[in-house]
């Protein structure tokens, strides 16, 4: 298949422009922050430490879910309607343009935590705008090669938004996010003037966010097209509906696709709860600054550049099933050691007061859980490629968002449960490990090179 190269880079582009929102976002510099706004508020409420900590998890988790119940019931109807009328850009530019709003209006978190609840909505508007857009975007990735190219490619592009993901939050670390003394990790005071005590560096992630993708978003749409001989379906209610309902009665009677749909939406729910509270795990257990939190995060970021551009090639040669398969095992061997490590002890071995343990530890882990959930996301990319009707990408992939939300309330909300009844942070991890376990069972009925073949015989 010839694909022009610039189609490929402008698609590309859509991962670096869309990876801070990930990166500096939900894991590294807001959510953190974030996390400590809201204990700091419910300690002003009278709770103790340990009930505070809790309780800023549980809310945090709470907007996730509700995004991602969100995000599940509308991806399928409005890929279906996109299939229909041949147009995914608009869609695209629309939900960018909600991104760079609510992106931008995350400056509104002070640190007193007056609009705490705002800033919680606003945040998982921005994260449905994201993950919309990006549904359309994973649509476009059969139209770029052959299931032979299309592992190279997915690796590629999300090794591309690892890498911007890297600069911007070296940026951020550097220049901007200040710590408990007020400077940032050159220390010096936030550039612009923003004040330290109002915490104004860190705050400006938002609107650096919504900046960082309005630029470098610029070459997806010049080089990506929809496809013009991709017309003529009504967009009439009845008939995307009709659509819609056909497929999702083929899906029970597609063993490989049913199986993948449902494993990997338990082993990327799990990945998803990994991503949204390592940062706060690392606030709320082994109490680190923004600086050490952002730190790791580029010791993450750069990990799963590189093992996601290497997974790639291994997609390429191998298949994915294989690549999915070994990085979830990695993923529950993170995951456990989550779960049996605080500050004081390791799997209930004490530790010497103040060591140093618990930090590399954690650090080995963020390296691991980079690297092996960057290789997860696109060797599932790729294997969602090989189930895709080439008539419909935008309906299988908003198929792929439901199967990878539809539950997406089942990781936060279990790990709110378990932080309540164990009023222990990382105990609140334990449903993780089992979601990755349930994920990686019905990979079992999983063909390696998919159905697409057979279903369009």
């Amino acid at each position: 298949m010839a694909v022009s190269k610039k189609r490929i880079w402008g698609w590309m582009a859509f991962d670096w422009a869309s990876q801070p929102f990930y990166t500096l976002g939900l894991t590294f510099i807001f959510g953190p922050y974030f996390a400590a706004v809201a204990a700091e508020y419910y300690l002003g409420l009278g709770m103790e430490s340990d009930a505070a900590k809790a309780q800023a998890q549980s809310i945090w988790s709470a907007g996730q879910t509700v995004a991602g119940l969100m995000i599940a019931f509308t991806a399928p109807f409005l890929g279906a309607f996109a299939d229909n009328s041949g147009r995914k850009i608009p869609w695209i530019a629309f939900f960018s343009i909600i991104y760079v709003a609510a992106a931008c209006m995350l400056w509104g978190l002070t640190p007193d935590g007056s609009s705490l609840f705002l800033m919680l909505i606003i945040f998982y508007v921005g994260f449905f705008a994201a993950e919309s857009a990006l549904n359309f975007v994973n649509a476009i990735l059969p139209s770029l090669g052959d299931d032979e190219d299309v592992g190279r490619i997915s690796g590629s592009g999300a090794a591309f938004g690892y890498w911007g993901g890297v600069l911007a939050l070296f940026f951020m670390l550097l220049l901007m996010a200040e710590n408990d003394q007020g400077v940032t990790l050159l220390g010096n005071p936030p550039l612009f003037g923003l004040d330290p005590e109002m915490r104004e560096g860190t705050r400006s992630v938002g609107p650096f966010i919504g900046i960082w993708y309005v630029i470098f978003i610029i070459p997806f749409f010049l080089w990506v097209r929809d496809d013009p001989k991709n017309k003529g379906k009504s967009t009439k209610l009845r008939a995307v509906t009709g659509e819609l309902w056909a497929t999702l009665k083929g899906v029970a009677h597609r063993k490989s696709l049913l199986n993948f749909l449902v494993g990997s939406m338990f082993y990327r729910d799990a990945l998803n709860a990994l991503y949204a509270f390592g940062g706060i795990y690392a606030r709320l257990v082994l109490d680190w600054s923004t600086i050490e939190i952002g730190v790791f995060g580029i010791v993450a970021a750069i990990a799963a550049a590189i093992t996601t551009w290497l997974s790639g090639m291994a997609d390429q040669r191998f298949g994915p099933k294989p690549v999915i398969r070994t990085m979830v095992w990695i993923l529950i061997l993170v995951s456990s050691v989550i779960v049996g490590m605080s500050r004081e002890q390791i799997f209930g071995i004490p530790l010497a007061e103040g060591s140093s343990l618990p930090d590399i530890i954690f650090y080995a882990c963020g390296v691991l859980i980079g690297g092996a959930g960057g290789s997860v996301y696109t060797a599932s990319r790729s294997m969602m490629v090989r189930h895709t009707h080439p008539d419909r990408p935008a309906e299988a992939f908003g198929l792929f968002a439901l199967s990878g939300k539809a539950t997406a309330f089942l990781a936060p909300a279990s790990i709110s449960l378990f932080t309540y009844m164990t009023g222990n942070v990382q105990l609140g991890f334990l449903p993780v490990i089992i979601l990755f376990l349930m994920g990686l069972f019905l990979l079992r009925w999983v063909n390696k090179d998919g159905d697409r073949a057979e279903w369009s015989a």
